[in-house]
């Protein structure tokens, strides 16, 4: 994922009705594809019916603090369904190299859009 799309309405009624969640982004790891500050939206149903993609960007709950929510992208999967993940601003990111590879069930969603 190169880019990431601007809200629109159908996003906008998705995430009105509960088909989407809005996070808003903290820290400096996910620079330059997202700022600090800047709000998502994610789709906690993407992955329902389909797995996870090597550079798909998710959110999911921090693997050692688990009170916090975090974004990652998509690095590697290995062939036990475990997801390696980093942020794109290596030198600020906390990540798989830090705490290893992540489940399917310790993600949330895939962030699809960009709100606002």
């Amino acid at each position: 994922m190169t880019s990431l799309p601007e809200t629109n309405f159908l996003t906008f009624c998705l995430w009105l009705f509960g088909k989407r969640k809005r996070l808003r982004v903290a820290g400096n790891s996910m620079l330059p594809f997202l700022l600090p500050g800047e709000e998502i939206l994610i789709d906690p149903n993407a992955y329902n019916k389909s797995k996870p993609e090597i550079d798909d960007v998710i959110a999911l709950v921090h693997p050692i603090e688990h009170n916090l929510t975090i974004v990652k992208r998509i690095k590697d999967i290995s062939e036990d369904s475990r997801y390696f993940l980093t942020g794109d601003n290596l030198a600020a990111s906390t990540d798989s190299r830090h705490w290893g590879a992540v489940s399917q069930e310790q993600i949330i969603g895939k962030v699809t859009n960009r709100f606002g």
